[in-house]
């Protein structure tokens, strides 16, 4: 019987290559590898190419979903090539870590006892990198009595450049032993188990009567698993661990989530140019730079045949003085800027994403077992032809054409199920038939999907039922009208009606006039909405009719003994309410506003910017005569009133546009005449708030006011020259400064 130990770097090519030319030569009856027992039921797939990489094994706890490990694989995985080989050679092939069962039980009562708990991004993690903190404080060791800064880049050129040689395990574990035996550490408890784990499972391998077993397992491993204790002690270590139920599937995964600044980073920076090595294990930097320069020609940037030729010349060269055996992606980098990208750095900010770190993204197929909701999203983005992309892509919809309107309303529910594969954005054009996406796929939404999957198994039905229950958890009308307004253009109907009952439910029970003014605007506004989206938005019109009714009687009341931000507020709200009524263009809606305007506007106790803006809307609706406007600005601007209070009434009235003032003279000689004869401490006081109202007129208006005023102000000096008498001296005096400023020599004769 044989035990062969192989420690590896996970998702080394060159550990890969050297792992696949081991198994070839030993031919054994069973693979042991280092990763979660649950996914041994996930390996008969790798079968027939059901799955293609770059994927990853999703485990999750079943009762809280967010508890989740992922488990990625490249095509340069020794793992991965392992599971393969025993897939081909019809051999056994088992996951031999502790089963996540106890790993996650043990993680959630770490967390229950720690007060610093772990953030949802670290507990969804990858469970795997290249090393952990421990190993790499310990190869650094190494690294540095080999002359190098790095662990990293001297494990690369060390073990991963040698390829196809079998005796480097050996070597591999030599060095780990030497490092446990001299940097003695107390290893934490997780480790003490895996470790305890796996020398288990390679008994129990042992016991099974298999003859040549192979184990693989991350380089740190191997002398725990090569120098076994007694199996009793392993046993009384592993003896009464908590459990949690776990399942697992395949999800493809994307080479960025590899990469190392990605949120799901798995420990190396370059899985584009892993990949290009093991498929090109003896390039010379050939083939990379003529990936380059088809790169840099796709993007209308031209790169020459002697560009390529000298930039393999110069790499190799850099090779050869630092004694490298084989061309590196650092030789290669540093030979492309020189020579292809004349020493511009940001031209390999393209490099590195399009190659070195690459957008590859993998597959699984239909017979992997998934969540019932996720196999219905992927049957909707194959009819819809919105395929799954790692990067990036722009859809601008048409909302009159069938197949556009479709992916909008699954955009919708998806972005409802809060999986926001898709983000809105901003669709230049008139009309409300456009819409703008941007979609790109991240693995990690997997874990939204089987989370929501438990409301339905369709994405309709799981966003009808997710959306009640968040309906009935809400309890402020604002909330529940904005959960409307966002289930219309989903078209959901059973959502919609359940919520629609909701807010009836909730604005009944409420005396709050300031809530009805909020939610008002949102209901309009989906009574016209639903319309273009072929929505029936026929039950929100009942609710508006009653509160715009409601709004109408309560207002006036409500304007009255209010502070200074909530006047502000409530004028906002009464913009888009008069926005709103004038869009539905109907009769007995204006009627109910205009009387409730008139009661405001002339209702001295209400707020002061509240009644500017009403008398405002009732001049633009030929609501108030000339004579009752001009008594009303003497009186709202009258020097008996607070200053505050005056320039509050005329930021109402000026609301929206200060275009009156240019075309109405009379209103322009009161405004003017009020601020040429506030005392120096009023007009300091009114002044911001003058500001403030000026501030919302457009660029023009604010242009064509200031000419009105130094027009005006020119008149009136004209008028009143003779009252000022001229002094000459002053007046000589000041000639040089104004000529110097001029440009002219205060030397010369004036």
């Amino acid at each position: 019987m044989a035990i062969h130990i192989l420690g590896i770097r996970h998702h080394g090519p060159g550990s890969a290559k050297n792992v696949l030319a081991f198994l070839e030569e030993h031919q054994p009856d069973i693979i042991l590898i280092e990763g979660p027992p649950e996914a041994d039921v996930l390996l008969p797939f790798l079968r027939n190419n059901q799955v293609e990489p770059p994927v990853a094994i999703l485990a999750y706890q079943t009762d809280n979903i967010q508890q989740a490990v992922y488990y990625p694989f490249a095509i340069f995985s020794p793992e991965w090539q392992a599971m393969q080989y025993a897939s081909k050679a019809n051999i056994h092939a088992r996951f031999i870590d502790l089963p996540l069962t106890h790993w996650l039980a043990l993680s959630s009562q770490n967390e229950s006892e720690n007060s610093d708990t772990n953030s949802q991004q670290e507990q969804t993690s990858i469970h795997h990198s290249s090393f952990t903190s421990l190993q790499k404080n310990s190869t650094h060791h190494l690294a540095t009595i080999a002359g190098f800064t790095n662990e990293e880049t001297w494990w690369e050129q060390m073990f991963e450049q040698r390829q196809n040689n079998t005796q480097i395990f050996e070597a591999v574990s030599e060095a780990m032993h030497a490092l446990r035996e001299n940097y003695a550490h107390n290893s934490d408890k997780e480790e003490q188990l895996r470790e305890a784990w796996m020398r288990k499972m390679i008994r129990l391998a042992e016991k099974e009567m298999f003859q040549n077993i192979v184990v693989i397992c991350g380089a740190w491993h191997v002398p725990a698993l090569t120098k076994m204790p007694l199996a009793k002690d392993d046993n009384a270590l592993l003896k009464s661990l908590p459990k949690v139920k776990i399942e697992a599937t395949w999800i493809p995964w994307t080479y960025d989530r590899l990469s190392m600044y990605s949120g799901y980073g798995a420990g190396i920076q370059s899985p584009g140019w892993y990949h290009h090595k093991w498929l090109h294990p003896t390039d010379d930097g050939t083939l990379w730079m003529t990936k380059v320069a088809k790169l840099f020609r796709d993007k209308q940037i031209d790169v020459s045949v002697a560009h390529v030729i000298e930039s393999v010349r110069l790499a190799n060269a850099l090779s050869a003085l630092r004694n490298i055996s084989s061309v590196g992606l650092d030789e290669l980098n540093e030979a492309t800027l020189s020579v292809v990208c004349n020493g511009e750095a940001i031209l390999l900010d393209l490099i590195q994403k399009e190659l070195i770190v690459s957008n590859a993204i993998g597959s699984v197929a239909n017979s992997v077992p998934k969540p019932p909701l996720q196999v219905d999203i992927e049957k909707l983005q194959k009819r819809l032809r919105l395929p799954i992309n790692p990067d990036a892509k722009e859809y601008l919809l048409d909302l009159r054409k069938e197949n556009d309107l479709e992916r909008s309303i699954f955009l919708h529910r998806l972005h409802l199920l809060e999986i926001f594969w898709g983000q809105k954005k901003y669709s230049s054009g008139k009309g409300t038939f456009k819409e703008s996406w941007q979609l790109q796929w991240q693995p990690s939404f997997v874990i939204q999907i089987i989370e929501k999957g438990v409301w339905g198994n369709t994405v309709e039905e799981a966003s009808n039922a997710w959306l009640m229950h968040q309906c009935n958890t809400f309890t402020q009308l604002s909330d529940i009208t904005a959960l409307l307004e966002n289930v219309i253009p989903a078209n959901l109907s059973t959502a919609a009606t359940a919520i629609a009952n909701r807010i009836v439910t909730v604005a009944a029970a409420t005396n709050d006039v300031l809530q009805l003014v909020s939610v008002l605007p949102s209901l309009v506004g989906i009574m016209r909405y639903g319309n273009v989206r072929k929505t029936d938005a026929e039950m929100v019109r009942a609710i508006a009719e009653s509160m715009i009714t409601r709004v109408c009687i309560g207002l006036p009341t409500a304007c009255c003994g209010i502070n200074e931000e909530t006047a502000l507020q409530l004028t906002d709200n009464c913009v888009s309410i008069n926005h709103s009524i004038h869009m539905l263009q109907d009769s007995n809606y204006m009627q109910e506003w205009t009387i409730c305007l008139q009661q405001i506007a002339f209702q001295n106790n209400a707020a002061a910017i509240i009644r500017g803006f009403a008398a405002r809307q009732l001049m633009d609706a030929k609501q108030l005569e000339e004579t009752a406007l001009q008594n009303l600005f003497y009186s709202s601007l009258s020097y008996a009133l607070p200053i505050a209070d005056a320039a509050a009434w005329l930021e109402g009235f000026l609301k929206g546009s200060g275009t009156l003032l240019l075309l109405n003279h009379q209103l322009w000689q009161i405004v003017n005449s009020w601020v040429e004869h506030l005392n120096e401490e009023s007009f300091i006081q009114a002044l911001p708030l003058l500001r403030r109202t000026f501030s919302h007129f457009s660029s023009a208006e604010r242009r064509k006011l200031g000419e009105k005023v130094k027009n005006y102000g020119n008149i009136n000096t004209v008028n009143n020259l003779s009252n000022y008498a001229f002094n000459q001296p002053q007046a000589q005096k000041s000639i040089p400064v104004i000529m110097e400023l001029l440009g002219y020599s205060t030397n010369k004769q004036v």
